[in-house]
């Protein structure tokens, strides 16, 4: 069996598929993943929506090594994908994708409960940043405001609000909670983007660990892993225990990996026998 672990990110600006081509591709998921990308208007979020089902398939056929026809993924309550099957092989494997701008990610862990959040810092031109960013107030403590607000410029601001929130969003991401969770519960403290911590309802918690990634200059990532008995609403209960050992380890595959769709798309084809039938790369 492959190490669990997996840090994947695919840059989609490249990728442009024909509208036929992308419904071909779509049909070849599991019916019941064909309404989660269509009721997407926008075709660039269609995209994203595919590649982050076809992320999900490709790392359980990686690591687990089953075959794709037999992959059952559904989803709790609040929209965090699990493994349905394959609990035999790694009881606790878990995994969480995220897609903002030009990326598309999966992080995967074997222990530990997961999440992934990813921001583009792309500039609102059609209101004010600054306005736009204090609409989201109430979801930071005094102190997280504080340091967003007296980040510098106004794109300055909303970088830094950005960034904050991903801290926020990865770890209900991983949690399985979803936003109404309470953000303002949690308080991040970070030296410049490492050594991260957080306070959850004023007391520091120890079981949890953050990694901050600069993607490119408009791109960052978030990948937030705690402690299994902290994902309650996963369906699936995450029984083994995770040692501190454990929770501070870098695995070799931690770093992100850059995949292409048409590599995915390929292997997708061929495990499925159809490699010959299709000729969208």
């Amino acid at each position: 069996m492959e190490q669990p672990v997996r840090r994947w990110l695919v840059d989609i600006s490249g990728w442009n598929p024909s509208e036929d081509e992308f419904s071909s591709l779509v049909s070849l998921l599991p019916q019941h993943e064909h309404s989660a990308i269509s009721r997407f208007i926008k075709f660039e979020d269609r995209k994203r929506a595919y590649v982050s089902r076809l992320l999900q398939y490709s790392l359980v056929h990686e690591v687990l090594g089953i075959h794709f026809h037999k992959i059952i993924i559904n989803r709790t309550i609040e929209g965090k994908p699990y493994l349905k099957n394959g609990q035999d092989m790694l009881m606790n494997f878990n995994f969480n994708v995220s897609h903002h701008g030009n990326y598309v990610g999966i992080v995967s862990e074997p222990v530990c409960p997961v999440g992934l959040d990813i921001v583009s810092i792309h500039i609102p031109r059609h209101e004010p940043a600054l306005e736009l960013v204090k609409n989201f107030s109430s979801y930071f403590t005094n102190l997280e405001w504080g340091k967003i607000m007296n980040a510098g410029s106004s794109d300055d601001i909303f970088s830094d609000f950005l960034r904050c929130w991903s801290l926020k969003e990865a770890f209900v991401k991983a949690l399985g909670a979803g936003l109404g969770y309470g953000l303002h519960r949690l308080e991040f403290h970070h030296n410049n983007w490492t050594h991260i911590s957080v306070y959850i309802d004023g007391m520091k918690s120890t079981e949890w660990r953050f990694w901050h990634f600069k993607i490119d200059n408009l791109h960052f990532a978030t990948v937030a892993k705690g402690p299994p008995g902290a994902s309650e609403s996963n369906q699936r209960t995450l029984m083994q225990v995770a040692t501190k050992e454990e929770l501070n380890t870098i695995h070799p595959h931690d770093q992100f990996i850059f995949r292409t769709v048409e590599d995915l798309i390929s292997v997708f084809l061929r495990e499925k026998g159809l490699a010959d039938e299709f000729n969208l790369l």
